[in-house]
């Protein structure tokens, strides 16, 4: 599993030009089964995509094909990890690794 974290580098005044390409974008995504659940940071300084995919290699293509990628309004910090432990709600994520 992955999270990403993405960093605004534009004003949001820009990334909001985009907003409406990158959520088409992530519903694609969901319906292909690579994301898990994504969500904007507060402050909105960018976002979190958590990724159920399993090679680093997949998901940098997949992350290319984001609009904010595609504009450079967003950088992208890629974190693995392997989920031991859950909630009950989440024990299907464990499953993933």
């Amino acid at each position: 599993m992955f999270i990403i974290n993405l960093n605004y580098v534009k004003p949001l005044e820009e990334v909001d030009k985009y907003l409406s390409e990158h959520l088409k974008y992530l519903e694609k995504q969901y319906s292909l089964g690579n994301f898990v659940a994504s969500g904007k940071k507060i402050p909105r300084t960018g976002g979190v995509i958590l990724s159920k995919m399993n090679f680093l290699t997949d998901l940098k293509k997949v992350l290319r094909e984001d609009p904010f990628h595609k504009a450079n309004l967003a950088t992208y910090e890629i974190t693995e990890f392997v989920p031991s432990m859950t909630s009950k709600e989440f024990e299907g994520l464990k499953e993933l690794a």
